[in-house]
């Protein structure tokens, strides 16, 4: 994942539910915007997201399984107050002017009481009796949750570690799981504790508790992921943790939906701002107009990532047809940009005047002059989706022969080695197109929405104003492995 991410959650909900029977209304959660530092990071994006879609890399592996993922922090958190069983909003915070999202989870016992009211934070919180909060990646291209312990050898001072020996319900196996990365792996020991996000609590989730991790695998202040892809895809081979509440009928509806909120059109970086909304168990009608389009997984693919296909995408005006053998898509949160096929991603480039491929540590890259306004749509099912320009745009990263500025375009080439008769997408579809659209992720059938977004929600120009209104203030440090 250039993911590069992401998910904080900030919620209010009673955090041990009596019984699994369905809440009335779905919980909206606060997300948090996080991003790369800078253009010199994509490289080591481009590395972590190839290895998390095995392209060209070697299997993680827990016996001779593999999983891979990416990760993201939060600073500072506002807790805002709702009423048990109502509609609850998890904000995403933007980090760097847009690279990636996070939300935060819990691992644990009830949230603290304010007046009457239990509150939760931004975080992810694990352990009984008293539980302990996290800054994690919230992903869709991954299906395992993974914290640092106090065990780790090698994390350092500004990781958070979950502590075990403060949990009396956590229990550790014998089983060992290495996760590799484009830009370093992660080991430990596969455990299982209470687990608890937006409210909604799993009292014996099984997830990777880290012992060893390469150096800046992780941001300042973040501690783990939390996937939000299937168990099919789970290196844990373990149930994740919102197919767990689908599976104990807790959700409302049988999806998640998510808005993600631009700020890569602000002429400044901006160190922090709200980021989105992620709903869990529905949707949230005042993020989005018009009806939802559901499309269906491809016919005879068995629900492990997002998956779509992608039919046509349309350059400066010009239409390519994209076959069916080369369509294949994931849709993945955790993912900053769009990367495609060798061959595709070269013809969408050469209809970009000026546009060249980059070399070096940025291959995989293209570079346009930062002068040209780059237009693109892709077409999911009966619609085609615009992208806004600026996501199409990662900002300067060269000069040409001719002293021209070149920009980094959003779209990049994953390569030619792409295993999709092995169910592995071609494309992977981040969040360069999903700030363009509302999308809901449906357990039954399987399949994602797209919906427009609402009048005024990410508008050409940058506004620091959430239209929630929910929260007045967060911030996140944003940090590469894969999201989330």
């Amino acid at each position: 994942m250039v993911s590069l991410t992401v998910l904080l959650v900030l919620s209010v909900f009673p955090s041990v539910l009596a019984a699994p029977k369905p809440v009335p209304n779905p919980i909206h959660v606060p997300l948090l915007r996080c991003s790369p530092h800078n253009v010199e990071d994509l490289p080591k994006a481009l590395a972590a997201l190839k290895s998390k879609y095995r392209i060209g890399s070697s299997a993680s592996k827990r016996s001779g399984n593999s999983a891979s993922i990416p990760i993201i922090d939060e600073v500072h958190r506002l807790p805002f107050l709702l009423n048990p069983n109502q509609t609850r909003i998890i904000h995403i915070v933007y980090q760097d002017n847009d690279s990636s999202y996070s939300g935060a989870i819990t691992i644990g016992t009830p949230c603290v009481s304010f007046m009457n009211t239990p509150i939760c934070g931004s975080l992810l919180i694990i352990g009984s009796p008293r539980p302990q909060t996290f800054q994690v990646i919230l992903d869709t291209g991954s299906s395992d949750l993974w914290v640092v312990t106090t065990s780790c050898t090698n994390c350092t001072s500004d990781q958070p570690p979950f502590d075990p020996s403060k949990s009396s319900s956590y229990k550790a196996s014998t089983s060992q799981l290495t996760i590799n990365y484009g830009s370093g792996s992660v080991n430990g020991t596969v455990t299982e504790d209470t687990v608890s996000c937006g409210g909604f609590t799993i009292p014996t989730q099984e997830f990777l508790a880290a012992t060893t991790i390469s150096d800046n695998l992780l941001p300042s202040g973040v501690s783990g992921i939390m996937g939000l892809g299937f168990e099919a895809i789970s290196g844990l081979h373990t149930t994740p943790f919102w197919q767990a509440l689908y599976n104990a009928n807790m959700l409302a509806e049988p999806l998640f939906s998510f808005y993600l909120q631009r700020w890569i059109t602000s002429s400044t970086v901006i160190p922090e701002a709200p980021g989105g909304s992620l709903t869990l168990g529905g949707t949230n009608p005042s993020l989005y107009t018009g009806d939802i389009e559901y499309i269906n997984m491809p016919s005879g693919s068995t629900p492990s990532y997002w998956l779509q296909e992608i039919s046509t995408i349309t350059v400066q005006g010009q239409s390519l047809q994209i076959s069916s053998s080369q369509g294949l898509a994931t849709i993945d949160t955790g993912t900053t940009l769009i990367g495609g096929p060798s061959s595709i991603v070269s013809e969408i480039w050469s209809a970009v005047p000026g546009a060249e491929a980059l070399s070096g540590q940025y291959a995989g890259l293209y570079a346009f002059p930062c002068t040209t306004t780059v237009t693109v749509s892709i077409l999911f099912g009966g619609t085609t989706w615009p992208i806004n320009s600026h996501d199409m745009n990662l900002g300067e990263v060269s000069t040409s022969s001719n002293g021209t500025l070149m920009c980094a375009g959003g779209i990049f080439d994953i390569g030619s080695n792409i295993s999709v008769d092995l169910g592995f997408p071609a494309w992977l579809v981040g969040d360069t197109f999903l700030k363009n659209v509302y999308t809901v992720f449906r357990a039954n059938p399987p399949s994602v929405g797209f919906a427009s977004l609402a009048t005024g929600l990410n508008p050409s120009g940058a506004s620091g104003t959430f239209g929630l209104g929910l929260i007045d203030h967060f911030r996140v440090d944003f940090g590469w492995i894969h999201w989330g």
